[in-house]
């Protein structure tokens, strides 16, 4: 009897658990707007700027998101979230998504429960450095002082480049991206080791951007993407298709710009992606024309790419991995029909 009372008590605890994580569009529709989780120090991909407005690649894509289940790229809150803090946030629910530069492992789709959809920056973990310290390759850094954040792949990735080269080092870890950078800055290491995207970042607000340099070593991959909660698919799909949406906009040659005139476009493929075909809305519990209010509204991939790290801005970031298919990179959408 007791052996049966347990194996209920488990089975109401799983069911719980399955009921807390799933109905995230109903929860978001009824209070009205999307909680995005964020980097909040992180220049081009989740920062407020000087006047209090949320920019990034990974704002941009929280506003997407609210876009396909609102029509209006407006109705979310940022919540901005630690390296060590962020994948809690989202199992408490906290937020409803996580679009804050992290990378999809095996362990964190397994161990802590979580569902990453479509990568949106491809990136590599790499070093930061002072040109005064005179180091041309990340093999000449044994012995370094290496500033690293807590609870993060780059923490584990760097400890092992530093093993498997028979090198040293020593971690100043810190756990705030912005006072990590600080005591770069400061001296107290002698290189930032992060996913290269973020290190531009962190260089194009220095206080000399050209005093650094980032190694020619790539040492890890990092497939960046937002996350949700395990268990409820319809949520995934919606989050997943809005970041398909922006990528397959970008392949078909649909931009903010010209997104009105393709509505009147012949090319049945055209058609059902902007919703005047209907089908799509419907299968994902959204309106026909989310895919439309994304492009119209917040951009293509390659125009959120370009306005927020791309060659044109302070970061200086060519598209590299993060090109079309078509062009050499790995973007790819599957079909929308």
């Amino acid at each position: 009897m007791k052996r049966l009372s347990m194996v209920i008590a488990v089975i109401a605890v799983f069911a719980l658990i399955g009921s807390a994580s799933a109905g995230t569009l109903d929860d978001v529709k009824a209070k009205g707007f999307v909680q995005v989780g964020v980097n909040g120090d992180l220049f081009g991909f989740g920062k407020p700027d000087e006047k209090g407005v949320w920019k990034g690649l990974d704002v941009d894509t929280g506003r997407a998101i609210a876009t396909a289940v609102f029509g209006d790229p407006s109705k979310v809150k940022f919540t901005p979230l630690t390296a060590v803090t962020r994948f809690t946030a989202l199992q408490s629910g906290e937020i409803d998504v996580l679009c804050r530069n992290a990378t999809r492992t095996l362990s964190r789709e397994t161990a802590l429960g979580l569902d990453f959809v479509q990568v949106n920056y491809y990136d590599g973990q790499g070093f930061l450095v002072p040109k005064a310290l005179g180091v041309k390759s990340a093999k000449e850094l044994d012995g370094a002082a290496v500033c690293v954040l807590p609870g993060t792949t780059t923490e584990l990735n760097v400890a092992d480049y530093f093993r498997s080269t028979g090198m040293k080092m020593k971690p100043v870890v810190i756990e705030n991206t912005a006072e990590l950078a600080k005591a770069f800055f400061a001296g107290r290491c002698d290189c930032l080791t992060s996913d290269a995207s973020q290190l531009a970042g962190t260089r194009a607000v220095a206080p000399n951007p050209d005093d650094y340099i980032i190694l020619p070593e790539i040492i890890s991959k990092e497939p960046l993407a937002p996350a949700v909660r395990h268990g409820d698919d319809q949520w995934y799909d919606i989050v997943n298709m809005s970041v398909l949406a922006m990528i397959n906009a970008e392949e078909m040659g649909i931009t903010s710009k010209n997104v009105d005139k393709m509505l009147k476009s012949a090319d049945p493929k055209v058609q059902r992606f902007l919703g005047v075909s209907p089908g799509n809305g419907k299968a994902l519990g959204l309106d026909e024309k989310f895919a439309y209010n994304i492009v119209k509204m917040v951009g293509n991939y390659g125009e959120v790419f370009e306005r927020n790290v791309g060659k044109n801005t302070p970061l200086k970031i060519e598209r590299g991995l993060n090109a079309l298919w078509t062009d050499g990179g790995l973007m790819y959408s599957p079909p929308f029909k």
